[in-house]
């Protein structure tokens, strides 16, 4: 019994003592928030703001190459000639061009001259010569359908009666009213059929005069201006001349080798100005990025430095990537370096 009552009070002593001994709970240490990154970023190629790719406007043999690959070219520069039957130089274009623009002018002359000299008809009074046409055409159609019974009527009488022939001149009479009728809306249809041709025939010598003019604007614009490039292109094709200010970044031309038209063989580039285009923008990604938003370049061979730059368009056309449905952004750079080489290859983060 006193054994029992021992290890009863033993466990009652570690009861206490455990209950004295009893710590706090420790508080929940609060878990920092996780803020996703909105970074984009892609990769792109460097290209020249502006390039273009000049070929060949006549077959012929090469019979001089005045530039190579690197040289700067003004506007206008010749940059080869060529031997040919079919090409003609700018001077022998200029000239033909002056002839074309006499003769053009000479046509308007001629042709206003006829037209304000054609003797309307009061018919037509109110009308364009297309609506007097039609008008007449209408009458025409008229005269046609009265006529149509009666066409096949003559004035021969033979074996008939008296009363039979006096039936035959009424039917006759008839028909000859209705035949004067029809011959009349013949002429006036006829008549203006010509005074529309006469209108046709100013409005088409008055756009040739246009096309001859542009053409002898073009050939004589001192300034070479960029816009009138492919028509001189085109009419002085013994000549490959550069359409703007640039550098050759590729010249395929070598003298005494046959060249055929229409293949490119000569490049030029303004690299005053540079652009990255993109080629991994995802459609997910490509909706958080605007024109104008700012952007940061750093290019593979120019490790250390950054440069700076604005997104000047996003393509409307989508192509696939990998599986990926993916979109062309155009950056513009504002800054520029002279150790820039067209298609290195860059990283843009398009800043949020």
């Amino acid at each position: 019994m006193k054994y029992i009552k021992l290890i009863t009070l033993s466990l009652l002593a570690l009861m206490i003592a455990a209950c004295g001994t009893a710590t706090a709970t420790p508080e929940a240490t609060p878990i920092p928030t996780v803020i996703a990154d909105t970074t984009i970023i892609s990769e792109g190629r460097l290209e020249p703001v502006h390039y273009t790719e000049l070929a060949l406007n006549a077959n012929g043999l090469i019979s001089e190459v005045l530039k190579v690959e690197g040289d700067t070219v003004a506007a206008g520069d010749v940059i080869a000639r060529l031997k040919s039957n079919e090409a003609q130089t700018l001077e022998a274009a200029q000239a033909k061009a002056a002839q074309e623009l006499t003769t053009a002018y000479q046509e308007v002359r001629d042709a206003q001259f006829k037209l304000d000299n054609f003797d309307v008809p009061t018919d037509f009074a109110g009308m364009t010569p297309p609506e007097s046409v039609a008008a007449m055409l209408v009458n025409l159609d008229k005269a046609r359908a009265d006529f149509e019974p009666y066409k096949d009527i003559n004035d021969r009488n033979l074996q008939l009666t008296d009363a039979q022939k006096r039936g035959q001149e009424v039917v006759t009479g008839t028909a000859k009213i209705f035949k004067k009728a029809l011959d009349d809306a013949w002429t006036r249809y006829r008549k203006a059929i010509q005074w529309m041709e006469l209108e046709s025939a100013a409005q088409n010598a008055n756009s040739r005069l246009v096309l001859a003019q542009r053409d002898y604007d073009a050939l004589q614009d001192p300034t070479f201006a960029e816009d009138t490039a492919g028509t001189r292109a085109a009419l002085a094709n013994a000549e490959v001349r550069a359409p703007f200010p640039g550098v050759i970044t590729d010249l395929q031309l070598k003298v005494g080798e046959f060249e055929a038209s229409g293949q490119p063989v000569v490049t030029i580039a303004d690299t005053t100005q540079w652009v990255v285009k993109t080629k991994d923008l995802t459609e997910i990604d490509v909706v958080n990025i605007k024109e104008g938003q700012p952007v940061t370049v750093k290019f593979d061979a120019l490790p250390g430095v950054e440069f700076k730059g604005n997104v000047l368009s996003v393509s409307d056309n989508f192509s696939e990537n990998q599986g990926d449905v993916v979109y062309e952004v155009t950056i513009l750079l504002t800054d520029v370096d002279p150790a820039m080489r067209w298609g290195m290859t860059a990283v843009v983060t398009f800043e949020q």
